[in-house]
């Protein structure tokens, strides 16, 4: 058995993106072990795909503790839950912040302590996580959601180091504007000519391929959106000239207003 057809915990699984991992897996023959918030949405998966439903919320540490008992021996990790954590940081009380980075880099890390410790074991496995453009690109307009994703991605480049001698591996997705789901898609913010997108099945190929090739990270982009991230790894400054002349303003405003209520 590969990991791919193996036991895969999916964690965000009831957004349009966990749908399309969920749904990407349960056809090569998965078992999956599903969780999210919504447990109408996450009992009508898991009754599609055959996978097991865990209802939690990521953002209370006793519920994080629970499904790292309940799910069981895990092959795949699949860390993709996130709260949207765009707008201003001023707009931000300390719950709300603590909220955020909860959901989005402790949860992670936490649940990839509780199921490394097997798969090292057993010499075999895999942690994705689901990152995002912005943890390489800086813009305006999600400075805490963006603190997040950088944090996800240098965390699982670290310990892809860490784990790599013991057949154990991780690697990092990062999508960029994705069409159909997540929070591009609910905005409905325009972006500029030329700028393109992707969609959630893409993502979920993307995990797929990042399994099966053992990928330290692949992005979800065109070609102009992978360019332009390299580019604001190397000069933040004019990266985020550039963008601001493309317009990054006026869509991160359209996000994060699009977005408040799901904070």
């Amino acid at each position: 058995m590969g990991l791919v057809d193996g036991t895969v915990l999916v964690t965000g699984a009831t957004g349009g993106i966990g749908q399309a991992i969920a749904r990407a897996f349960a056809q090569r023959g998965a078992t999956l072990v599903l969780t999210g918030r919504r447990a109408e949405v996450l009992a009508a998966l898991a009754q599609e795909t055959g996978g097991k439903a865990i209802a939690c919320d990521l953002a209370s540490r006793p519920d994080v503790e629970r499904l790292s008992a309940e799910a069981g021996e895990i092959d795949v990790l699949v860390a993709n839950a996130a709260l949207p954590a765009s707008g201003s940081l001023l707009e931000y009380d300390r719950d709300a912040i603590d909220r955020a980075i909860d959901v989005n880099l402790r949860a992670p890390i936490v649940l990839a302590r509780a199921l490394a410790p097997a798969m090292v074991a057993r010499g075999r496995g895999h942690l994705v996580f689901i990152s995002s453009l912005q943890g390489k690109a800086a813009t305006p307009g999600a400075s805490l959601y963006i603190a997040s994703k950088f944090g996800l991605r240098g965390f699982a480049l670290g310990l892809r180091e860490d784990l790599r001698a013991a057949g154990v591996g991780v690697s990092v997705v990062m999508p960029g504007f994705i069409r159909d789901a997540g929070m591009f898609a609910d905005s409905g913010a325009r972006l500029p000519f030329g700028v393109g997108t992707r969609t959630s099945a893409q993502v979920a190929g993307a995990v797929i391929a990042a399994i099966e090739r053992d990928r330290a990270e692949i992005d979800v982009a065109p070609p102009a959106l992978r360019v332009g991230a390299a580019l604001a790894g190397i000069a933040p400054a004019l990266s985020a000239a550039v963008s601001r002349r493309l317009g990054s303003h006026e869509i991160a405003a359209a996000v994060s207003g699009a977005q408040r209520e799901k904070r």
